[in-house]
C-alpha cells in the first residue's frame, strides 16, 4: 500500500483534472479518478468536483480537502496499488470516523482508468491488414509496420463498417453477383462517419526495428504486444527475437506448429533465456477451426483480449489447443 500521507494535490478546475487523467493515460500511465456525485447535508463537497491521483503518486484537483479527501486518497492508492479496474461508489459520513462534526454525507465515485494497450503489428500481409482495424475497433491502440511500400499502404487497412451496415465497399464489389444479391438490401442511408483510420490504425513504412516503429508506444513495452506476421519466415524469426529483446509483454506468431517448434529451437540455440523462448505465443490465438484471414484475425483478436484481461491464455483453450491458421502464411 503506498504511502499518500505527504501527498498535497495540485489545485485545478474539473476540466484540467480531466485533460491531465487523460495526458497520463495517452502516455501509458495508470490513474485513479475521484469524483464527487453527490453531497448531503453540510459537507466541503460540491458535486463535480473532481481529483486524480496518478501512478507516480502525484495529484491534481480537490474533492472539498481535509479528512474526506485524505480518506478518498488512501482508497485511491489502494486501486492503484492492486491494479483494481472496477468503479465504486463510495459514501463518507462527516462524523467522528473522520474526526468531523459537519454532520452531513458526500457519495464519491473511485474510478480506476488504466491506459488502452498497445499492439504492434509486424506485417501488413493478408492476416495483418484484417487484424489491426478489428484489434482497434476493439480498443488497443494498433501499429501495423511493413516495409514493401503496397504493403504498408493505408487504403488496405479497412475499418471494420457497422455491423446493421452493408459490407465495406472493397469485400461487397469483390464479390459474385448471386451472393451480392443475397446480401441485405441497404436503405441508402448516409452511415455516420467512423473515426479517421490515423485515429484507429497507424501505418509505418519501416522494419519492425525501425525507431518510427516504437513511437509513441509507452516507454515500458511490458504493457504492450508484439504480433509477428510476415511474408518471410527469417523475417519473423528476427522479428520475434527483437520483440523478445525490446521487453514486450506479450509476444505471438502466425504460423503451424511445425514452423512454431523451428522458431522456439532456433530461439534457444541462440541462447535465448528459456522463460523468454516459453513466453512466445505461436502459433497464435484461440483453436476455433480458423482458416482464413478473417478468421485468424478473430482467433488471435480473442487471445488478445483474454492478455489484456490479465489471462495468460482465454479459459476456454485447453492446455494444447490447435494452431489458429495453421499454414496461413502472412
Amino acid at each position: 500500500m503506498p504511502d499518500l500521507s505527504q501527498v498535497i494535490p495540485r489545485t485545478a478546475s474539473p476540466h484540467d483534472v480531466l485533460r491531465a487523467a487523460l495526458g497520463a493515460l495517452e502516455a501509458g500511465r495508470r490513474v485513479v479518478l475521484a469524483s464527487v456525485v453527490a453531497r448531503h447535508g453540510s459537507a466541503p463537497s460540491t458535486p463535480g468536483q473532481k481529483l486524480c491521483l496518478f501512478d507516480d503518486l502525484t495529484a491534481i484537483g480537490t474533492i472539498g480537502g481535509g479528512a474526506v479527501e485524505r480518506a478518498a486518497l488512501g482508497m485511491m492508492g489502494r486501486a492503484l496499488d492492486e491494479l483494481v479496474s472496477t468503479p465504486k461508489l463510495e459514501t463518507f459520513r462527516l462524523g467522528p470516523s473522520l474526526g468531523m462534526c459537519c454532520g452531513g454525507s458526500v457519495e464519491i465515485l473511485i474510478e480506476p482508468m488504466l491506459p488502452a494497450a498497445h499492439v504492434l503489428v509486424i506485417g501488413a500481409g493478408h492476416v495483418g491488414a484484417f487484424a489491426a482495424p478489428l484489434l482497434a475497433s476493439l480498443g488497443f491502440r494498433v501499429t501495423l509496420c511493413d516495409a514493401r511500400v503496397a504493403a504498408a499502404d493505408p487504403a488496405r487497412v479497412q475499418l471494420p463498417a457497422p455491423l446493421a451496415g452493408a459490407l465495406p465497399a472493397p469485400l461487397a464489389g469483390a464479390l459474385p453477383a448471386p451472393l451480392a444479391g443475397a446480401l441485405p438490401a441497404h436503405d441508402g442511408a448516409q452511415e455516420e462517419p467512423g473515426p479517421a483510420l490515423g485515429e484507429q490504425v497507424r501505418v509505418v513504412l519501416a522494419d519492425h526495428d525501425d525507431p518510427e516503429v516504437t513511437a509513441g508506444m509507452p516507454r515500458d513495452l511490458g504493457e504492450a504486444a508484439a504480433l509477428v506476421m510476415t511474408h518471410d519466415h527469417g523475417l519473423d524469426q528476427a522479428a520475434i527475437e527483437w520483440a523478445l529483446a525490446r521487453g514486450f509483454g506479450y509476444v505471438g506468431g502466425v504460423g503451424s506448429r511445425a514452423k512454431a517448434a523451428r522458431t522456439r529451437a532456433r530461439l534457444e540455440a541462440k541462447g535465448v533465456a528459456e522463460r523468454d523462448v516459453a513466453r512466445v505465443r505461436m502459433p497464435v490465438g484461440v483453436d476455433i477451426g480458423a482458416r482464413t484471414p478473417a478468421e485468424i484475425s478473430v482467433a488471435l483478436a480473442a487471445e488478445l483480449v483474454a492478455w489484456r484481461a490479465g489471462r495468460r491464455r482465454a479459459r476456454w483453450m485447453p492446455a494444447a489447443s490447435g494452431p489458429a491458421g495453421e499454414e496461413q502464411a502472412e
